[in-house]
Formats: structure tokens, C-alpha cells, sequence
């Protein structure tokens, strides 16, 4: 109307304005939060990170725990977590490697204070969120940076792996591996060493098997189901042809990314990472096609070791990995018995033949 004040700001510009305030609080929050000074170094935003999903069994020793629960049920687990929250959990069979992480972790922030590129270790459990100040109490006991938790109150945390970015996920539950496996995370059952040995602390050291856990099971079927001397012609016709890749490619590249990251500092000789390849392959027979394909995939492994079928395990002793992949339960219960934490890898053609056994 001629004459009158200013017009009323219509629907669609008030949702803008709306829309904008919100926008700047949500910045001033987020600045306020970044401005805030802490000894304790900050997890790395998501989209950076390496994130490592544990379970609370990998990370500690539950068995007793796990006892409580499967006898007496629930209710009694949680009253006893409770009632025992103040006694600190002994290390499980992921306690070192996690340990191991952390290490490379500081070092990373030594050379790179503003870069996000490091491992992000989350708790990722079915426990009951009444169980966390247990778990809590344990990880600050051992100072241990895991600030994220998953507390799924019974129900399969699997789900959420994705949601959290998982790059590799560990669980003392082979069932729940196995989903993780078939969901396309990297994923793998870990097992307790028989024997206490001492570990690095100051370098990470990861051992992969090659077959079925770096790359695909293709030559394991021919092997299993066609033997030897086929597996052996077959490899060597297909010599200049990479193997597709296995469900811990992934994990290796991006140990493979943070050495680079030591190199670019000429701190080669003095990287916290060392990485290890196992393999069952004779190498005059059938080595070469793994060394060309890790070569096509501009990956670099530390150290190979092609054992031509002989055991893993003596071998693992003089490597001492904080973890060793294996598709292979045999070749997991070898490593177990001399001292070596292994991580079973549910994939691939020896799953039908374990199940069948």
C-alpha cells in the first residue's frame, strides 16, 4: 500500500534468514570448540582418518566376563561390570596393536601437528551403555586414546561400521566378522597368543598373508580344487595379470599412505610402520605374480617371506607382529601356539573347506 511502512519479509526469505542465523551459530559453536586448548590430542575429523573399530573383547580380556553372561545372563553381567567397575580389565588380544597405533599416532603429530591423516581407534561394542565406566575406567588406565564409543545395548553393532567410516574392524565374535566381511568392510576374528611375548614399541608390525586376505581367493580355488601343478601353471601364464584384490588391500594401502608420510620427512629408516608378507606361494613358482601385482597397485611391502608350505608360526615368532591376517584357521592356530596374536580373515574358498572340516 502507497504511503506505508517497510513490507513484511515473505515466507520463503524469512526460512532463508532462518536458515542463515542457524548456519553462523553452528559456526561460532564450531569455533569455540576449536578454540579450546587441551593437552589431550583431539580425534581426527572422520573423512581424514584411519578409523580402526574394536570390539571391547578384542580390546580386553572378558572371558570371565563373557562366562558371567552366557551362564548366569544379562542382567548378572551388567551388576557384575557394575560392581567391578573400578577393576581395571587386563589386555585382550587387540591391546598391543592398539597400543602400537597410538605410537605411530604421536609420531605423526610430531612431523605433521596440523594433519588429520592418522588412525582413529573406536570402541565399537554390544555392551550395555551401564557397562562403559568399566570400559572407560580401563582405557585411562592404560592411556589409551579412544574417545569414540559404539555402546549397541545387545544388538549388532555392524550396522554402524559404516556410519563410522570403518577402515578395519576386530572382533573376538567370528559371526559378527563374518557380516562385516559380506558388508565389504575390512574385518577379522581375533585370537589370544598361547604364549607372552614382548612386543615393539616403537614400531608398528602388521604380517598379512597373501591369498584370500591381500587379494582375492582366485588362485586358492585352483589349488583347492584343481591342486598343485595347475595352481602353478596357472600362476605362471598369468604372470603380467594383477590379482584382484583381497578385503585387507585396503588396510595396507593405508599403512602404505602414513609410511609415505614418514618417507617425505627422510625418516625411512626410523618409520614406526614395518610391514610383512607371509605366503604359503614358493616364490620361484608363483611369486612373482603377487610381487607384480602389489607393484600394479604402487604398494610397497616391507618384507616378503614365500614359505613354500612350510609352517608360519617359527617364522612370526622371529617377525613379532602386533598382528598377523590369515584366511587359514591351521596356519591362525600355528602362529597361536608360539606366541604370534592372530586375526582370522573369513573369506574366501577355505571358508567352505574350514566349515566342512
Amino acid at each position: 500500500m502507497s504511503g506505508s511502512g517497510p513490507e513484511a519479509a515473505q515466507p520463503g526469505e524469512a526460512a532463508e534468514a532462518g536458515l542463515q542465523e542457524a548456519e553462523q551459530d553452528w559456526a561460532a559453536a564450531k569455533a569455540f570448540y576449536d578454540n579450546l586448548v587441551s593437552k589431550r590430542p583431539r580425534p581426527p575429523k572422520p573423512q581424514h582418518a584411519i578409523t580402526v573399530a574394536v570390539s571391547s573383547r578384542a580390546l580386553f580380556d572378558l572371558v570371565e566376563e563373557r562366562r558371567i553372561y552366557e551362564e548366569q545372563g544379562v542382567e548378572k553381567y551388567v551388576e557384575y561390570q557394575q560392581e567391578n567397575e573400578n577393576v581395571t580389565l587386563k589386555p585382550g588380544p587387540a591391546f598391543h596393536f592398539v597400543k602400537a597405533l597410538e605410537h605411530v599416532n604421536s609420531r605423526l603429530l610430531e612431523l605433521y601437528p596440523d594433519d588429520e591423516e592418522r588412525f582413529d581407534i573406536v570402541l565399537m561394542t554390544n555392551n550395555h551403555a551401564q557397562v562403559g565406566v568399566r570400559l572407560i575406567n580401563s582405557i585411562n588406565h592404560y592411556g589409551l586414546t579412544i574417545e569414540r564409543f559404539c555402546m549397541t545395548g545387545g544388538k549388532s553393532p555392524i550396522g554402524y561400521l559404516t556410519a563410522y567410516l570403518t577402515n578395519l574392524y576386530l572382533s573376538a565374535d567370528s559371526e559378527k566378522v563374518q557380516e562385516a566381511i559380506e558388508a565389504g568392510i575390512a574385518s577379522a576374528t581375533m585370537f589370544t597368543a598361547n604364549k607372552d611375548v614382548a612386543y615393539s614399541d616403537t614400531q608398528l608390525r602388521v604380517a598379512f598373508d597373501g591369498d584370500a586376505v591381500l587379494f582375492s581367493d582366485e588362485s586358492e580355488q585352483i589349488v583347492k580344487e584343481q591342486g598343485l601343478d595347475r595352481f602353478f601353471e596357472h600362476e605362471q601364464l598369468n604372470e603380467n595379470k594383477p590379482l584382484a584384490q583381497g578385503p585387507l588391500k585396503g588396510f595396507l594401502e593405508d599403512l602404505g599412505k602414513l609410511q609415505k608420510k614418514f618417507y617425505a620427512k627422510n625418516e625411512r629408516l626410523n618409520c614406526p610402520i614395518r610391514t610383512f608378507l607371509v605366503t604359503a606361494r614358493s616364490a620361484a613358482s608363483s611369486g612373482a605374480r603377487v610381487l607384480k601385482t602389489l607393484r600394479s597397485w604402487g604398494l610397497e611391502i616391507d618384507e616378503a617371506l614365500f614359505l613354500a608350505g612350510a609352517p608360519k608360526g617359527p617364522i612370526l615368532v622371529k617377525i613379532r607382529p602386533h598382528i598377523f591376517f590369515d584366511d587359514q584357521m591351521f596356519h591362525i592356530e600355528g602362529a597361536q601356539k608360539l606366541g604370534t596374536i592372530a586375526a582370522h580373515v573369513p573369506y574366501g574358498i577355505a571358508q567352505k573347506y574350514h566349515k566342512s572340516a
